[in-house]
This record gives C-alpha cells, structure tokens and sequence, in this order.
C-alpha cells in the first residue's frame, strides 16, 4: 500500500492464482533504484508481485524464493545499466530479449 492511494480488492488472497505485475519507473527521481532487496513502505500482501516491468528491463519474480530473473531489456540497454540501477540482485536469462 502506497499512503494516499486506494487499492480496492483482494488480489493477494490467493496469490497462487493471481498474476501481479508492478510497473514502474526503475529510479526515483533522485537516482535511487526502485527495484529494492526490501520494500520500506508497508505490505499488502508479502512475494504477491509475480512481474516488474520498468521502463528498462523486465524481471521475472520467483515468490517462493524471492528472487528476480531478468529476461528482457529495452532496446539499447545493458545488463551492466540494469545492474547498476538495481539494488535488489537478480540473474539474467540465458537468453534475453528486448522490448521497444
């Protein structure tokens, strides 16, 4: 939950079956990453995130374990960028793909 934002449902009762997927900017606007090893903020529903998008890559969440998995860049950028503005640690897919 974000304070002063209002998420009506319950998509994280029965996150098995639910697909959550949180876009986002990758960095806050003072250069800090979003994608984080541990969310600050209160939880609605702990490992519900099941895909993060940013404007930089596509990550794979792995609930279970609580790990990322990059598998997709957008056109242009590095493994070493995405690296670099990612707190949080994560491998990178074999073979990657890129998005526009």
């Amino acid at each position: 939950m974000i304070p002063g934002k209002l998420l009506k449902g319950d998509l994280m009762s029965n996150p098995e079956k639910t697909k959550v997927i949180a876009v986002l900017e990758h960095c806050s606007k003072k250069g800090r990453s979003k994608v984080l090893k541990i969310c600050s903020l209160p939880l609605t529903g702990a490992k519900a995130v099941s895909t993060i998008i940013t404007e930089l890559a596509l990550f794979d969440v792995d609930r279970a374990k609580g790990e990322l998995e990059l598998i997709d860049l957008a056109q242009g950028v590095t493994v070493d960028e995405v690296r670099a503005k990612t707190e949080a640690d994560f491998r990178v897919r074999s073979h990657l793909g890129t998005f526009a």
